[in-house]
């Protein structure tokens, strides 16, 4: 049976001050290496067949620290592209503008350049095919909490106002017993799991 794993990378220098990073190339703090290498094992347990990275950094560097140095990079798996609010203090957005944020959170808004749901969602659409129609049984994506919402949605029409993000160094896994996704574990961690994790 296909199964995609779905793996959002460790904490990054921007998480742990909770800004917005979309794009921006921002390098893993050194609490998301520990979840990283913590989460490896986790990981190596289903054995992935295929491990494909968004070319991103923190989640490449995330794929080596579970033990995949030679992943695939996939841009189609880089993070939603934030626009103006890169760089932006998610406290500082909540405070100004909550009805705006509230909205991109739950896909019907986008920040000034800023990446539409729908188009989103169709990128990342993109790149869970390649891993659906791989050959391999088993295929793991490092990627980012927009991506793996946007995978849900796309999966399971499941939207992201509806879903809380993943956590830092989480495993997410979609299972595609004959033609219909499923959803097998979400969020799941080597330690408690982040209920209010950053976007």
């Amino acid at each position: 049976m296909k199964r995609i794993l779905l793996v959002r990378h460790g904490e990054s220098e921007w998480n742990a001050v909770r800004r917005l990073q979309g794009q921006a190339d921002i390098e893993l703090s050194q609490r998301g290496e520990q979840q990283a290498c913590a989460l490896g094992p986790m990981v190596a347990t289903y054995n992935p067949d295929l491990v494909l990275t968004s070319d991103l950094n923190r989640a490449a560097r995330t794929a080596a620290l579970l033990g995949y140095p030679e992943a695939i990079k996939e841009p189609l798996l880089r993070e939603q592209n934030v626009g103006k609010w890169t760089g932006a203090e998610i406290a500082q957005l909540l405070a100004e503008t909550p009805h705006d944020y509230a909205g991109w959170r739950a896909g019907t808004f986008a920040p000034e350049n800023g990446e539409v749901w729908a188009d989103f969602r169709a990128r990342v659409g993109h790149a869970m095919k390649r891993a659906i129609e791989a050959r391999e049984q088993t295929v793991l994506l490092v990627c980012h909490g927009g991506v793996i919402r946007a995978a849900l949605d796309g999966a399971l029409g499941l939207p992201p106002a509806r879903i809380i993000p993943a956590g830092p160094a989480s495993l997410t896994i979609l299972a595609f017993p004959k033609d219909e996704a499923r959803l097998e574990v979400f969020n799941a961690t080597t330690f408690a799991p982040q209920l209010d994790a950053p976007d």
